[in-house]
């Protein structure tokens, strides 16, 4: 008989093993068809790297050979000497953290010690070495997403030896810790040879990770399989010769090409011949109609021989899961040793069970473990999911391994059941805040709703919704905490005011700020009136709307009175937030008397201030330091930044990490550090997406923008793309945030070529007055328009807005500011010919730019004024200056300046031309213009491929292509591949 596991198999042998015992213990048979995808595999191995796909997303419908075919890439993998990791996530088992990444990691118990301090980091939370999933307590103050970086630095370790493969099967049931994780690993491949791949059925699928997954299939970094059914002949004759050809491929009709239904009929059909007493060659006149129809029924009829104590054993696997080891197997099914092994030896002779890791038995497939689960009556599955509670209680299992079978057993009031939920939640607040919910959310269904448990159910709705505003469900969050306002008591001040600030932050990261701001005032006005305390703490929140909503203008006396009443209290600490509130939104206005004055009292009551005393004082940090960003003061900016990410990283705050990393970010554009500004814009884009808030996503995206524009060579479409969603997340709103949003989509279309672009976009973020742009920020946006007027050929409103950021340059007095106006007045005197000018004022702009520490506009302004200066005679001046700019932007990383560089350097002196010979040949000049990867795919482009086809080709993405042959069409003055196919061949 052919065997089933030829479909159903997981491969479980352990790291080391031979392939032919792989192979054995995947049925003995070789796989069916799936030829063009398993090359596709070949080139992954081959080329991991090396510009090879780092993650592999096969997809289809269940039963069709995901699993299968993993296995063979498993197996291909392990014989090019690659280290092997595969896990499965579980239907059943969806609140377990990270349950896929700790079954696989739990086989580095075969390998030898890597990496002991980011195994000690991780393996309380996603198990591994020893350990298994949530070995033990989790600190309340863990950072999920700082986890994230250390399993991608462990993967890449393990990469270090010969190459890393990570497989991760049945993912659509993957629980939202692991899908987060996912998201970070596909968004930010782990460098060198390392391969993540998953197996899922696409419907079943989250959104969330269908969407990254297809995104990054555009660029090229994932390879998409989709398993479509297999050809009649593959099926036939690779898993039934010797059947009839009629009768196996009326039974390929039946399974519609479906090697698990296949497989399933065939086995059916072969079992009704032996109930025939024939042999399968006479049982061609077996009727296929008396056949069970149905892949259930099919599978049923599997099930119909066994004796009434093996079909419990099977329910008791199929509902345990993670816990079916025989000692848990034997004490929940009340069966003895002996008994057990009898039942377990016949469901393994059937196989209907195999072994799997860490001792563990399980169904040989997924979907015969659903239907096993789903046909358990539910009393029966109670009783079953209670006995293995009782079992790990009593073997003082971690809370969340208790809770899963908690929840399915208790129903009512039970305090002993009620503790594990709350502690499970406790331990996954930190590293998996929608499995928290999910307990808490377990734990009030629980709790008795009486007056007597009212002030504890309050509570955990306040945790719930905490849980639920960091981990995407801010809507729900918002809901829960409108029925926290509504049913708190009138003496429970505390928990009502707790409620309405936390309610208005949820509805601040909606983009709601009308909303919060009604909320608040209404508080504000409630009777009897709110004590001082809590005036400070609703003053402080609905100052915070500004300036996103409410102009800062609109808000000054709000945070007078809020300043007034924390003083009269002695309250350090609401100073301190108003105080910074104040220095903000000063300096974003461009009063920088007064922010200054603001930044400078702000600082002495937080610097005086311990640690312990700061971590409600986060918010108050980051904007401060965004205060003194503003203003130019790096140092202080970066230093407030980096003492409120150590705080709010320990107090679990994740919510603030974007706000301080992008300041710390800006500052390190402004002062040339490129490298480690990507780096601090990729994690806030991470914790961003965590989080869910479409408002707080856009101001990070912009911000990432940012920094892309900066760091990449000019045109580079990772800044427009980056700054494109930006605008898309941010959506009909008309903030600051949104007006972020929009310069910087005219920044990044401005460096990649498109002036009307970029100037239609700085008019949408600033209107036709440009009062929407940043006060304090206006010269050097306006900066750009200007640049754009000047391409488009607008001299009319370049020098209108040139001269308007001078003025306003002048009333702001920062250096940059009004360095960014130099470079404007210069354009405009470079485009009248006075070159002197020009050279003369962006001279000063260098020099201003130096004195403040703006090392990024230093660069630039040095290398717009190096041929500035040698136009004007002073070739030595500007060779020095063009040399000083270009070590400045090497130094820090700045591709959009190195881009500068090559457009404003010094022609070297040209030889005197030779006269050709007929053994001569000279490379034509627009040849030598074009970069090695330019060249390549000009040369591609010329052969007749299509930009598809050269991504594919490349390992680029379409877009990365379209923008390197922009490039060569600009360089080679050509506008047609036919004119560069004709260019090329007379080169």
């Amino acid at each position: 008989m052919v065997d089933i596991a030829v479909e159903f198999g997981r491969e479980v042998t352990p790291i080391g093993a031979s392939d032919d015992a792989a192979a054995q213990h995947d049925g003995g048979s070789p796989l069916v068809g799936r030829t063009a995808e398993l090359e596709l595999l070949d080139t992954v191995i081959g080329g991991l790297g090396h510009g090879a796909p780092s993650f592999v997303d096969i997809t289809g419908a269940a039963g069709i050979g995901k699993s299968r075919l993993m296995t063979e890439f498993c197996l291909r993998a392990r014989r090019r000497g690659l280290t092997v990791l595969r896990g499965r996530a579980a239907e059943y088992e969806r609140y377990l953290p990270f349950h896929p990444f700790a079954d696989a990691f739990a086989e580095l118990d075969h390998l030898p010690p890597p990496a002991h301090d980011l195994l000690d980091a991780m393996s309380r939370v996603i198990g591994g070495r020893a350990a298994g999933p949530s070995a033990g307590p989790v600190p309340a103050t863990a950072d999920r997403f700082d986890l994230h970086r250390s399993v991608a630095r462990l993967m890449a370790q393990l990469g270090d030896g010969g190459g890393l493969m990570v497989a991760l099967d049945d993912v659509h049931w993957a629980d939202p810790a692991s899908l987060e994780l996912l998201d970070h690993l596909v968004r930010h491949p782990v460098p060198g040879p390392v391969v993540l791949v998953v197996a899922r059925r696409d419907r079943q699928t989250p959104t969330a990770l269908t969407t990254a997954l297809s995104r990054e299939a555009a660029t090229g970094t994932v390879l998409r399989i989709g398993l479509t059914p297999l050809a009649e002949r593959d099926c036939v004759e690779g898993l039934a010769p010797d059947l009839p050809r009629d009768r196996a491929a009326r039974l390929y009709a039946a399974g519609e090409g479906n090697p698990l239904y296949f497989l399933s009929l065939l086995h059916a059909y072969r079992e009704d011949a032996v109930r025939r007493r024939t042999t399968p060659a006479a049982s061609a006149e077996t009727d296929l109609g008396e056949l069970p129809t149905g892949l259930g029924a099919l599978l049923r009829s599997e099930l119909a021989p066994l004796t009434p104590s093996q079909h419990r054993t099977l329910e008791v696997i199929a509902v345990l899961g993670d816990h079916a080891v025989p000692p848990m197997i034997r004490r929940v099914a009340g069966r003895t040793d002996a008994e057990l092994d009898d039942d377990l030896d016949t469901l393994g002779r059937r196989d209907l069970v195999r072994p799997g890791p860490g001792g563990r038995t399980v169904l040989r497939h997924p979907v015969l473990r659903s239907l096993v689960h789903e046909s358990t009556a539910g009393r029966r599955r109670v009783e079953i999911h209670r006995a293995a509670a009782a079992e790990l209680a009593r073997t003082a299992a971690p809370a969340v391994e208790q809770a899963r079978h908690v929840e399915r057993s208790v129903t009512t009031w039970d305090p002993q059941a009620y503790a594990v939920l709350k502690q499970a939640a406790e331990e996954t607040a930190s590293t998996a805040p929608t499995s928290s919910a999910h307990w808490l959310r377990a734990a009030l269904r629980l709790l008795p709703d009486t007056p007597e448990h009212a002030p504890e159910r309050r509570d955990l709705m306040l945790r719930r919704a905490r849980a639920l505003g960091v981990s995407g469900g801010l809507r729900e969050s918002r809901d829960l905490l409108h029925e926290v306002i509504g049913t708190v008591g009138p003496d429970e001040t505390d928990v009502r005011t707790s409620a309405v600030v936390l309610c208005a932050l949820t509805e601040r990261h909606l983009g709601r700020y009308p909303e919060a701001i009604a909320l608040l005032r209404r508080e504000s006005r409630r009777q009897p009136e709110p004590s001082p305390s809590d005036r400070v703490a609703i003053g402080l929140e609905l100052s915070a709307s500004a300036p996103h909503s409410a102009s800062y203008a609109e808000m000054r006396s709000e945070v007078a009175r809020t300043l007034a009443d924390a003083r009269e209290l002695g309250n350090e600490r609401g100073e301190a937030g108003a105080l910074a509130v104040a220095a903000f939104g000063e300096a974003y206005e461009g009063d920088v008397t007064a922010a200054s004055a603001y930044a400078a009292q702000a600082a002495g009551v937080l610097d005086g201030l311990p640690d312990g005393d700061l971590t409600a004082l986060c918010e108050p940090l980051g904007r401060l330091a965004w205060a003194e960003a503003f203003l130019g003061r790096y140092t202080d900016a970066e230093r407030h930044a980096d003492r409120g990410l150590g705080i709010a990283r320990r107090s679990g705050q994740i919510y603030l990490l974007p706000l301080l990393l992008l300041c710390k970010a800006h500052v390190r554009i402004q002062t040339c550090r490129l490298p480690s500004a990507r780096e601090l814009a990729d994690e806030a884009e991470d914790i961003a997406r965590g989080i869910g808030s479409g408002e707080l996503l856009a101001f990070v995206l912009a911000n990432k923008a940012q920094v892309c524009v900066a760091a990449s060579a000019p045109g580079d479409p990772e800044a427009l793309a980056a700054a494109e969603e930006a605008v898309a997340a941010m959506g009909p709103s008309d903030n600051w945030r949104a007006s972020m949003a929009w310069c910087m989509l005219g920044y990044a279309a401005l460096t990649g070529g498109d002036p009307h672009r970029a100037r239609d976009a700085l008019l949408k973020a600033g209107g036709d007055d440009l009062r929407g742009l940043q006060p304090s920020m206006r010269p050097l946006l306006m900066e750009l328009l200007v640049t754009a007027a000047l391409f488009t050929g607008d001299v009319p409103a370049a020098s209108a807005w040139a001269e308007r950021a001078g003025r306003e340059a002048e009333q702001l007095g920062l250096p940059v500011q009004r360095a960014s106006a130099m470079r404007s007045a210069a354009q405009l005197a470079q485009h009248q010919g006075d070159v002197g000018r020009a050279a003369t004022l962006l001279s000063e702009a260098a020099a201003e730019c130096a004195r403040s520490g703006a090392v990024f506009w230093e660069a630039r302004s040095l290398l717009l004024a190096a041929p500035a200066m040698t136009a004007a005679g002073f070739g030595e001046r500007g060779e020095a200056m063009w040399k000083q700019g270009h070590r400045l932007a090497t130094a820090g990383g700045a591709g959009l300046l190195l881009g500068l560089a090559e457009l404003t350097r010094r022609p070297a002196p040209q030889p005197q031309p030779q006269p050709r010979t007929s053994s001569s040949s000279t490379v034509p000049p627009w040849l030598a213009s074009l970069t090695a990867r330019e060249r390549e795919i000009a040369e591609l482009a010329a052969e007749g491929l299509t930009n598809q086809a050269i991504a594919t080709r490349l390992y680029l993405s379409p877009r990365t292509v379209e923008t390197h042959l922009s490039r060569v069409f600009r360089k080679t003055d050509v506008a047609t591949r036919a004119g560069l196919a004709a260019l090329m061949a007379r080169s």
